[in-house]
């Protein structure tokens, strides 16, 4: 079975957010590969700051790789972002993963007016940020409204994941991307994103990147929490509410261990799992021990 790498969401919003150091170090023990964080200025919760969180958990692990889920950067100065980022990376020693997105209609306009950039522009900057960020975060010398600029200290740059499952989303990905990074999908679903990946690709004349895939475990909860979960999720992501309520992996850690070995033979390589429930511990547990059922 091809090799698939199992991640959690340490959840930066809500009232359990500033447990992020010890969530990313329990994810570590128990043998996760990644764990991620969100990132919004404006959510629909209270949130944190994703690379301020990110450096919190850096500070606590040494193996884990430590991802953005996905970084809105266009709401951000390109040179600023790659300021931070480099930073992060240099903190984290390497293990950076650069989930790069456009923004959800979800969250309203809200932090785009704030930051005086208009909504309807977010994916044009999106992809004029990704032309120079490279270049930034290495400590290149690279030009930037007319002037040249070089921060220092360099760092390498960090895998980039483009997230999102529309057209433009794939495009951005063939041209700037490591993974294409959609999420709530099955694992039939997967197959087919999978093929449209390698079908972008081809067209482009450019190497196949990664498929990585945002998800959800539900494992040990009731039916009634996983229902409630689907639920919201059609609403939040205009899905089916069928397709919504087998988007969760739910019951048995073994159960869930089969649900992992068919997003690995769709083609996904890397698995991002939000969680649902109140015991976050003992799931990243689960979900580890799923994990390791697969090898």
């Amino acid at each position: 079975m091809p090799t698939l790498k199992i991640g959690v969401s340490l959840g930066v919003s809500g009232g359990t957010a500033t447990d992020i150091p010890d969530r990313a170090r329990h994810a570590e023990q128990v043998g996760l590969d990644s764990a991620f964080v969100g990132d919004q200025l404006v959510g629909l919760r209270p949130i944190l700051d994703s690379t301020v969180a990110l450096a919190s958990a850096a500070a606590v692990t040494s193996r884990i790789e430590l991802g953005y889920g996905t970084m809105v950067l266009a709401l951000r100065p390109v040179a600023l972002a790659a300021k931070q980022i480099g930073t992060l990376q240099l903190l984290a020693r390497g293990r950076v993963i650069l989930g790069v997105g456009v923004g959800g209609a979800m969250y309203g306009e809200a932090a785009w007016h704030a930051v005086e950039v208009p909504y309807r522009e977010r994916g044009k900057r999106t992809d004029a940020a990704l032309e120079l960020l490279p270049d930034l975060i290495a400590g290149k010398p690279t030009t930037l409204n007319g002037h040249q600029l070089t921060l220092a200290p360099g760092a390498p740059v960090p895998p980039i994941w483009v997230g999102g499952g529309s057209d433009a989303a794939l495009r951005r990905t063939v041209r700037f991307g490591q993974a294409w990074f959609p999420s709530m999908m099955t694992a039939p679903q997967a197959e087919s994103a999978m093929t449209r990946l390698t079908e972008f690709a081809d067209a482009a004349g450019r190497p196949i990147p990664i498929l990585a895939m945002g998800g959800v475990a539900a494992l040990g909860v009731t039916q009634s929490t996983v229902d409630e979960y689907a639920a919201g999720l059609a609403g939040s992501y205009g899905i089916a509410a069928e397709q919504a309520a087998k988007v969760p992996i739910t019951g048995s850690a073994r159960h869930a261990a089969e649900r992992f070995a068919e997003f690995a033979e769709a083609g996904v390589r890397h698995l991002v799992l939000g969680v649902v429930g109140d015991d976050w511990k003992r799931q990243c547990a689960l979900i580890a021990e799923a994990k390791a059922l697969l090898d």
